[in-house]
């Protein structure tokens, strides 16, 4: 029963090191993909920002600014 004893601390600390690793590695994930579809959309509205874009363009006349 001793080395039960003995071996519970650092299996709890693995299994504490996995969780942290995984959360890490997940966050990475959600973030380059945040940033692949902040890029796309940049692409998409020839590198305006989205709020920009939406405001249509000059040139077709279709902006809501007041003339």
């Amino acid at each position: 029963m001793d080395y039960l004893a003995a071996l519970l601390p650092p299996a709890g600390l693995a299994v504490l090191f996995v969780l942290l690793m995984r959360s890490i590695l997940h966050a990475d994930r959600r973030e380059r993909a945040a940033a692949r579809r902040a890029r796309a959309d940049r692409v998409g509205t020839g590198g305006l920002p989205a709020a920009v874009a939406r405001e249509g363009s000059a040139e077709s006349g279709q902006t809501d600014r007041p003339v």
